[in-house]
């Protein structure tokens, strides 16, 4: 190679550079634009906002339930670990009170089930609904507003 084609490559080489430098910078700019950076504090109202969200009530913990799927063959087993999320303090003395009852009636929701109820998201949800719907019917102080599935197997 010639003298001549050596800068002619290092001319180019050059110009390539500076336009990927220059995008970038580009880039950097919009990314930059999207999300600001200021050192606003939230107001007020907004702050109460997150504390409603992030605000948990009491809970109660349920001992591990082991049942037998409504499957054909009867060899799968859900093993699921649930903690109750109450309304209020007053509900905890109930479901101590009443705690027979609540296994009882869980009980008697999960093993009629099938592997395909388990195993996606809708069939989670509309447990967690039919068991929250259960026992709200035997307690008077206090609710259960969510559960949370601290464990979930099927096997």
């Amino acid at each position: 190679m010639n003298k001549k084609t050596i800068l002619i490559i290092i001319v180019i080489a050059l110009l390539f550079l500076s336009v990927v430098a220059a995008g970038f910078v580009v880039m950097w700019n919009k990314l930059a634009s999207l999300s600001p950076m200021t050192d606003e504090q939230p107001s007020e109202a907004s702050a109460e906002i997150v504390e409603e969200k992030t605000a948990i009530g009491p809970l109660y913990p349920l001992k591990t339930f082991i049942v037998n799927l409504a499957d054909p063959g009867g060899k799968r087993y859900l093993r699921v670990t649930m903690e109750l999320e109450l309304s209020t303090d007053k509900a905890i003395d109930e479901i101590n009170k009443r705690l027979p009852q609540i296994r009882d009636a869980i009980l008697m929701i999960l093993p009629t089930r099938t592997i395909e109820d388990v195993q996606s998201v809708q069939g989670k949800e509309a447990i967690r609904k039919e068991i929250m719907e259960k026992i709200n019917e035997l307690l008077t102080a206090g609710a259960v507003i969510n559960i949370y599935f601290t464990e979930f197997v099927v096997q």
